[in-house]
């Protein structure tokens, strides 16, 4: 749920584990695929979240977004 990347079904931070296993589930066999949608997900998130709290210094996204797709 943009603009605070909120899972509109769970509210917790996005992507959530259900959205990772369904994430998983899509790029099953295109692991860069999922790297690059989650590495351009990071990136909206990012402009997203700067543009609510201008003022704050964001935490690193990349665990959150593209760490978690990196392991296997």
């Amino acid at each position: 749920m943009r603009p605070s990347w909120r899972c509109p079904a769970c509210g917790i931070l996005w992507p959530c584990s259900a959205a990772k296993l369904r994430l998983l589930g899509k790029y099953r066999e295109d692991r860069p695929g999922l790297l690059t949608h989650m590495a351009k997900a990071q990136e909206e998130a990012t402009a997203d979240l700067k543009k609510l709290n201008p003022d704050a210094t964001l935490p690193d996204l990349t665990p959150r977004f593209v760490g978690w797709a990196e392991r296997r």
